[in-house]
């Protein structure tokens, strides 16, 4: 076998995921080969010209602190801004980022052609070439092979991928860009399961055959970034909030028999979290209405993105159902919205680490792992690029765990439970989601990224300068305690002076004052950013609430510590026959593990427990 040339790694797709991981091997300096189908659909919003979200802006601001690059690129292409959730609690508020997808695209591409130790190239991934059960490289559609020790493989929803509308099928990745359509049966000869999974996008409408007036205007927000690098930005663009009509709803129930999801011409299983617009008014029939958002797509087009309004029914179906709706009466379809299937694999085939079981130097990332969304794609994508550049270094891979990053859990979710729809991420998965807040994401991850080396200096000296703001703001706190200090501060609010002997910290802990209360009373903290105030406010004010989470997370901690070695279940009196089989395919690595997988109960972790006892293991 004669190879063109050789890399250190290769990654297949460049879309978020590939991007990550190409740019965190490059840069944690391994010669990296980034293939790509399409050039022009590098890091492509095939979906909402959107970044962040309920849960995902956790994860995208995570893959910021660790050294990635979605944060710092939806900063160069920002329209808008919003803190979705902002009136609840600091637990479920997540940044949410509307997007110029031409700029987004051609930013990352840009990002990707300047880093050192990269190279890409468009074509398609045939074959991955093993010996002996290792990676040694890949084989192209062109016959060309290059040799490497390392492959992620990040296809995305492009693998063996159809796009349906209606009774059109045809083999096409998004947005009528080529599928991956060789790849599927060299990962089945590798022994890799895989499995077909579905979504869909909305359709994208003209812009001037919109009444606005009949949409609620949403504006964006001035005071927010998603990279920590970055100072907060102004919002350009705003978005409008609209609603479905009892007509349309009428209208797709008569024609639901059309509606591939029903007729069977669909087989992948869809996200149960973002269903079309059909599947939604069937399941609940009882909602007149269903809300919508216009979203534009970028200031160089006239397309808007019909948040809320995926489907697959027949184009002239869309055509009417769409003009249903009040304010699109007179509504023209730039492209009609589709469903899409692909292959992807049971992600319980991967170690943490993303890494295959089975395939030494195979890694995964993305929605190929069975998630849906961009930032799950570039959450992974980071990790596996981490982990592969950690595993041609011999060094042991970094494992997140649920109490550090919604990444942790994640992937965690995807490597221990057999995710049978696709996975989407949500404050509700992770446990532990006061410690995981939105405005704690460097806090938590810099030091990692720095001790990993994809943190530069420039982010490393701002975390720090960070921290000891947060320090003299805190320390500030502790020292005041002066009763006429607490006394002209309430009389200033109209309120009654709480009691006596509290200090101003106290009083916040006690919700009676805000930390922006005392900066203003008694002029400080001028040199102090907002969003440091706002993180120290949070932090006493939830100081009881955040304590007994972390109890519970030492608790926890214990199991995530005690190893499993590499046992047959099987062999395992008292285990119960559905907890043998599942242990048997995942193969755990810790009994905090073992305890996180479907099927597997607490009396069966007791077994496990008394064999490692016995056994000296703990």
């Amino acid at each position: 076998m004669e190879f063109v040339a050789s890399y250190d790694a290769v990654v297949i797709g460049s879309g978020h995921a590939g991007c990550e991981a190409c740019l965190a091997l490059s840069r944690l300096n391994k010669k990296t080969l980034l293939t790509t189908l399409n050039l022009d659909s590098i890091a492509f919003l095939a979906c909402n010209p959107s970044i962040g979200g309920t849960a995902k802006g956790q994860l995208a601001q995570e893959v910021d602190a660790l050294g990635g690059e979605m944060g710092v690129n939806t900063d160069k292409s920002v329209l808008q801004l919003r803190m979705l959730n902002s009136g609840k609690g600091p637990a479920v508020q997540s940044l949410r980022a509307q997007v110029d997808k031409i700029v987004y695209h051609t930013k990352m591409k840009q990002t990707l052609e300047h880093q050192k130790n990269l190279e890409i190239l468009q074509g398609e991934v045939a074959e991955i070439l093993t010996k002996n059960g290792k990676v040694i490289g890949i084989k192209t559609a062109l016959n060309e092979c290059f040799a490497c020790k390392v492959v992620v493989v990040a296809t995305g929803v492009y693998l063996n991928s159809s796009v349906i509308i209606g009774d059109f099928k045809k083999s096409s990745g998004p947005n009528g860009y080529e599928p991956s359509t060789l790849l599927t049966s060299s990962l089945k000869k590798l022994g890799i399961p895989l499995r077909r999974f579905k979504t869909g996008t909305p359709a994208r409408v003209d812009g001037k055959t919109i009444d606005y007036s009949k949409f609620e205007l949403q504006p964006g927000e001035n005071n927010y970034s998603f990279s920590y690098l970055d100072k907060p930005k102004k919002s350009k663009l705003p978005c409008h909030l609209g609603y479905t009509s009892t007509a349309m709803h009428d209208y797709i129930r008569q024609n639901i028999h059309l509606a591939p999801l029903y007729s069977g011409k669909i087989e992948g299983i869809g996200p149960r979290y973002c269903p079309s617009i059909e599947d939604k008014i069937m399941r609940f029939a009882d909602k007149e209405r269903h809300q919508l958002f216009l979203e534009p797509e970028s200031t160089s087009t006239d397309e808007v993105y019909v948040q809320g309004i995926s489907s697959s029914m027949p184009a002239n179906v869309q055509r009417n159902m769409y003009r249903l709706i009040p304010g699109f009466e007179n509504v023209k379809i730039m492209r009609f919205a589709y469903a899409i299937e692909y292959d992807c694999i049971n992600a319980t085939a991967l170690k943490s680490s993303l890494e295959s079981k089975s395939v030494n130097g195979l890694f995964f990332a993305g929605q190929i792992n069975g998630t849906s969304g961009y930032e799950e794609a570039a959450a992974q994508g980071i990790m596996a690029g981490i982990n592969a550049a950690r595993y041609l270094n011999n060094l042991p891979a970094v494992v997140l765990g649920r109490d550090q990053a919604y990444i942790g859990v994640l992937i965690d979710d995807l490597v221990t439970k057999n995710i049978t729809e696709p996975y989407r991420m949500m404050t509700s998965r992770a446990e532990y989601r006061l410690t995981l807040r939105q405005d704690n994401c460097d806090i938590r991850l810099t030091e990692l990224g720095h001790d990993i080396g994809l943190v530069t200096n420039k982010r490393y000296k701002l975390y720090k300068q960070k921290l000891l703001q947060i320090k003299k703001v805190t320390d500030a706190l502790s020292c005041m305690k002066n009763p006429q200090q607490l006394e002209s501060l309430f009389k200033q609010k109209s309120e009654s002076l709480p009691k006596s002997g509290l200090t101003l910290k106290e009083c916040i802990k006690r919700n009676n004052i805000t930390i922006f209360d005392i900066a203003k009373h008694f002029n400080l903290f001028k040199d102090i950013s907002p969003s440091v105030l706002e993180y120290v406010n949070t932090e006493i004010k939830y100081e009881g609430y955040i304590k007994n989470e972390q109890d519970l997370i030492n608790k926890n901690k214990k199991l995530d510590n005690i190893s499993m070695p590499n046992l047959d279940y099987n062999t395992l009196a008292g285990l119960r026959k559905e907890a043998r089989q599942k242990l048997n395919d995942i193969r755990p690595s810790t009994i905090g593990q073992a305890r996180r997988i479907d099927g597997v109960s607490p009396s069966d972790i007791n077994v496990l427990l008394v064999y490692l006892k016995l056994h000296g293991k703990i």
